[in-house]
């Protein structure tokens, strides 16, 4: 009888500890050789669990993607990879950077100019597919915030057969009319050079404050020590400044998102102080059949009172679309 109590004990307490074994955020971080580009990423839960691609924004490493948030991911039964985009993080771009002015496109951006940049969200795009490639995935999930969301946006025009669903968070279509951000932010944002550890650290500080939401008190400690964490991992400014040029650079996507035929949530909050909300409402209503969730007070980062709400959003859509293969029998 003690036996039988063992067996059925076991029976309903293993799976679990399995799961939460499987999705443990803290497995060591590997790297791919991808010609141009070396990219630094990290696999979490099961290889036979359909995969789903985190794709970070401007000057964001993989560990910008709170563990919890990995972890709830992989929960849902997927293999959550996570990488640091080309030029920051421990990644890196193999090619020797053409010297480039931030603050010279960004005025020419300004009066309605050319941008120049040394790469394109395309060629972005680009990485992530050439390490779904190197890591033997044949077909994805993607989830991409801000500037990740655009290069998801291109990830999927570029191989629809291979993307089974998107979620674009904090993102936009790119199209000409939508509001900006304040001078002052988009000052914030571009201010990446400093002279030493704690003054860089006071600019990241003042930058997460500065796209918060305003429900929400953050404390300086906390801030600086989030700071601190991203620094010494790794510091590469000017990749951060290429990455808004090649943000400067982008036409509007309105005509690539017309043609997608790749299930969509969007997912955008109230309180964005970069993009506001009205970039999330014009891009769901450019992408055929997508969902459009608003979050009141979210703003333009993960902050602890909003974890519950955005996984409220994000992960019944995914759980859904986990194994859904209709869009791709259409293609």
């Amino acid at each position: 009888m003690r036996a039988l109590l063992l067996f059925f004990f076991l029976l309903l307490n293993v799976p679990g500890a399995l799961a939460t074994q499987r999705c443990d955020a803290q497995v060591p971080v590997q790297r791919a050789e991808l010609g141009q580009v070396s990219l630094v990423y990290q696999s979490v839960g099961s290889p036979t669990d359909p995969a789903l691609l985190l794709v970070m924004g401007i000057g964001g490493q993989l560990i910008h993607w709170p563990d919890d948030v990995v972890e709830a991911l992989c929960r849902q039964g997927f293999r959550v990879i996570r990488y640091d985009n080309r030029d920051v993080g421990l990644s890196r771009w193999n090619q020797l950077p053409p010297s480039a002015n931030l603050t010279l496109e960004l005025l020419r951006y300004k009066l309605g100019l050319t941008v120049a940049a040394p790469y394109t969200l395309t060629d972005m795009a680009d990485d992530g597919l050439r390490l779904m490639d190197a890591l033997k995935v044949e077909q994805f999930h993607v989830l991409g915030v801000s500037m990740g969301g655009m290069i998801a946006q291109h990830l999927a025009a570029i191989a629809p057969e291979r993307v089974r669903s998107l979620t674009l968070v904090m993102s936009s279509s790119g199209a000409a009319g939508l509001p900006a951000p304040s001078p002052a932010l988009i000052q914030l944002l571009a201010r990446r050079s400093a002279p030493n550890r704690e003054v860089a650290i006071e600019q990241q500080a003042d930058l997460l404050a500065a796209l918060g939401s305003p429900r929400v008190h953050d404390e300086r400690a906390v801030l600086l020590q989030q700071a601190a964490l991203a620094y010494d991992r790794a510091f590469n400014p000017e990749g951060a400044k290429r990455q808004i040029m090649a943000i400067l650079a982008e036409p509007s996507r309105v005509e690539l998102l017309n043609q997608l035929r790749v299930p969509t949530l969007v997912v955008h909050g109230t309180a964005d102080p970069l993009l506001p909300v009205m970039h999330g409402v014009h891009l769901a209503a450019h992408i055929q059949g997508s969902q459009l969730r608003l979050i009141p007070g979210l703003a333009h980062r993960f902050q602890e009172p909003f974890k519950a709400p955005l996984l409220g959003a994000v992960l019944p859509y995914l759980k859904a679309r986990r194994q859904d293969l209709s869009h791709l029998a259409r293609l």
